[in-house]
């Protein structure tokens, strides 16, 4: 039975604040989810191969990919403050992203259209957009026979609590639309697991790297925003387009590996 590991990060605000303004309106959840063992061999090692290269580091020191901080050029990224290294960067990168083995799933929810359509009964943004994506993951993993966990960005105490319960409740429970066997079938445990961005876990990093332009790209398809002005995330969204889960049959992409709620 192959086994699957689901990364899970956040592009966005996850509160009901300051809705008018775009950035804060909607909240993108990405989930990647990768076969552990290639994840062992193959991802997590070209993953550090490509850091050393580009970003040479102590390895009790390690760098921790981090797109803020590529994007301001601070910590060990200063080295791309140089463009033909940056160049250098940027092609490697996409390479990356492009030759590997893993699946996407985006969940994009407009908040402000969720909060005024059901005011008091409305979900949290963030454990609504987890229901639906761990509704894709185990849907992958029950129609091949295969299970696995999740593991997502440690966010702080009050937030790390509430996202267990979030994710306790959809294993114990189940959803509006699958029950309690369809996620305990798929799932090896009954708790998420969480680590900061500080432990240099692959899986997180790409999932930092990824969710915003995943995002972006939804809202752009959904006519919500304007076409992307930084072409290197137009680039990475080529790139990731074949990553996306898909329906086995139809190869359908909407609803299996974008969606959009409101």
């Amino acid at each position: 039975m192959k086994r699957y590991r689901l990364y899970i990060d956040e592009s966005g605000d996850h509160t009901y604040y300051q809705l008018e303004d775009p950035a804060k309106r909607y909240l993108g959840l990405i989930g990647i989810f990768i076969d552990s063992e290639y994840y062992r061999t193959t991802l997590h090692p070209e993953m550090e191969k490509l850091k050393q290269m580009h970003l040479p580091y102590s390895p009790d020191e390690p760098v921790i990919l981090h797109r803020k901080d590529i994007i301001n050029r601070v910590g060990p990224f200063w080295r791309l403050r140089d463009i033909e290294k940056e160049q250098a960067f940027n092609e490697d990168f996409l390479r990356f992203v492009g030759v590997h083995d893993y699946r996407i799933i985006t969940v994009v929810i407009d908040k402000k259209t969720h909060i005024e359509r059901y005011a008091e009964a409305a979900f949290h943004p963030y454990h609504y957009c987890l229901a639906v994506l761990l509704e894709r993951y185990c849907g992958f993993l029950n129609f091949r026979s295969a299970q696995g966990d999740v593991l997502a960005e440690s966010r702080g105490g009050t937030e790390d609590r509430q996202l267990k319960e979030a994710y306790r409740v959809v294993y114990k429970v189940g959803t509006k639309y699958r029950g309690l066997e369809f996620f305990q079938r798929a799932l090896t445990s009954s708790e998420v697991k969480l680590k900061p961005k500080t432990a240099n876990i692959a899986g997180l990093q790409l999932c930092d790297l990824l969710a915003y332009p995943s995002k972006q790209e939804i809202l752009i398809e959904k006519g919500r925003i304007n076409g992307p002005e930084d072409s290197f995330s137009k680039q990475i969204c080529q790139c990731i387009e074949a990553k996306y889960n898909r329906h086995v049959y139809t190869e359908r992409v909407e609803g299996y590996g974008k969606i959009f709620l409101k």
